[in-house]
């Protein structure tokens, strides 16, 4: 491997080339909260996933599977408790969704993002 140095006040600096960086403009919000557990509580794996580069693979892969997992268990409520008719009462519609969508998260949190 062939590293180029630049010259930065009388310190040769290594310029390194980080993918990850790229891949950060595309996670969403499963990926970000995966980041800052890693970040915050496995830091040790963090900082290997960084120096490996492979941090921003993961993330997408853990936005994806996350937002795939999120649609499943949406329609799995919505089987085993269905929406009130949004037309006869608006309120109950938006508390029963808000509340098949915060069920879900906490499922995602559990199962994908605050895991080891």
């Amino acid at each position: 491997m062939e590293l180029n140095y630049k010259n930065v006040n009388g310190y040769l600096l290594p310029e390194l080339e980080y993918k990850s960086g790229e891949q950060m403009l595309h996670i969403g919000k499963y990926g970000f909260l995966r980041r800052d557990y890693l970040k915050n509580c496995k830091r040790a794996k963090y900082q290997v996933m960084l120096l490996k580069d492979t941090l921003g693979e993961h993330l997408l892969e853990i936005d994806r599977v996350a937002k795939e997992r999120e649609e499943i268990i949406l329609k799995q409520l919505e089987k085993s408790d269905p929406l009130p008719d949004k037309e006869d009462d608006q309120m109950a519609w938006v508390r029963a969704v808000n509340q098949h969508r915060a069920i879900a998260e906490e499922m995602i949190l559990a199962e994908l993002i605050y895991v080891s």
